[in-house]
């Protein structure tokens, strides 16, 4: 392929996945109304990442083995983020999530600044305020205080500040390639919400009207499409395209998210947490905004 297909062909994967995700919700619930309760769903769709990954990354051991240990844990840290993402779904109303968990600018800019003493551009400032900004007014769209409301709201917030220290990690370790990372972003998450499935709720009964067939089919299919396909073409993608691309590209998963949540379980967000999250949004786009590089003179 030329270098302008292989653009598109990218650029394509990034949009395709993003809007993915925000259905990804869907079997999330599923799952929890057949039986599979709180973090249950979740053990049993990375649990199957986990199955049908391994026999591929295997293949490429030696490339995991020589992989920066910092590197992997930033990318089992990764999946643990999504797993808790995953699990909010079931305990908070999905835009809310996915909006709270997009404020992964904000907690990104921080940490390159504080933590890795990277500059901050004037405009990164700027997403800073408008996230924290969209946070409050969000949060605070029934009057009380801008605090998250539900377990699930918890969740979604710490899920994104997780995924910021992840990628950090990523970014600046990581050279594993797709596959191996896939599984190793699976094995995190699996772990996770297998260490928090029992304090969210008890073991899951067999259920008598609910086939387990459809169960596993189900969990297969989410953890092979969302965890697997998706996860591995993300990989691939993101590589080769610039960053700002990838970030806005990615942003269909609120949209689909908000609107397929109005469209199937009436979950309508008023006048005040549209505005909140739109700011969030804005932030977003501001934080992958191409800016210009400091000169050798400024100060970090």
């Amino acid at each position: 392929m030329t270098k302008d297909q292989v653009a598109t062909l990218a650029t394509t994967i990034v949009f395709v996945t993003g809007a993915f995700w925000g259905l990804y919700w869907l079997p999330v619930r599923a799952l929890d109304q057949m039986g599979l309760t709180g973090a249950w769903g979740t053990v049993a769709i990375t649990g199957a990442a986990v199955l049908l990954l391994g026999p591929l990354a295997g293949r490429r051991w030696r490339a995991v083995l020589k992989t920066d240990r910092v590197a992997l844990v930033s990318i089992a840290l990764g999946g643990a983020a999504f797993a808790l993402y995953s699990i909010a779904f079931v305990y908070g109303r999905v835009a809310i999530i996915i909006l709270l968990y997009f404020l992964t600018p904000v907690w990104s800019t921080l940490i390159a600044r504080y933590v890795m003493g990277w500059h901050t551009p004037r405009l990164r400032v700027v997403a800073i305020a408008l996230g924290l900004v969209g946070l409050a007014v969000m949060l605070s769209a029934d009057g009380t205080a801008p605090l998250p409301r539900s377990a699930g709201e918890w969740m979604g917030l710490v899920s994104g500040l997780l995924w910021s220290v992840a990628t950090t990690g990523i970014r600046s370790k990581s050279d594993l390639g797709p596959v191996p990372a896939a599984f190793v972003f699976a094995l995190g998450a699996a772990a996770a919400a297998a260490v928090m499935a029992p304090f969210l709720e008890p073991f899951p009964p067999l259920i008598a009207n609910v086939g387990w067939g459809s169960v596993l089919g189900l969990s297969l299919f989410a953890g092979a499409v969302w965890w697997g396909l998706s996860v591995v073409g993300l990989m691939w993608a993101t590589i080769r395209l610039e960053p700002a691309r990838v970030g806005i590209l990615l942003m269909a998963e609120v949209v689909v998210g908000a609107i397929s949540a109005a469209l199937i379980a009436g979950e309508i967000l008023n006048i005040t947490e549209l505005i909140g999250g739109a700011l969030v949004i804005a932030a977003g786009i501001l934080e992958v905004w191409p800016v210009r590089r400091p000169s050798s003179s400024a100060s970090a």
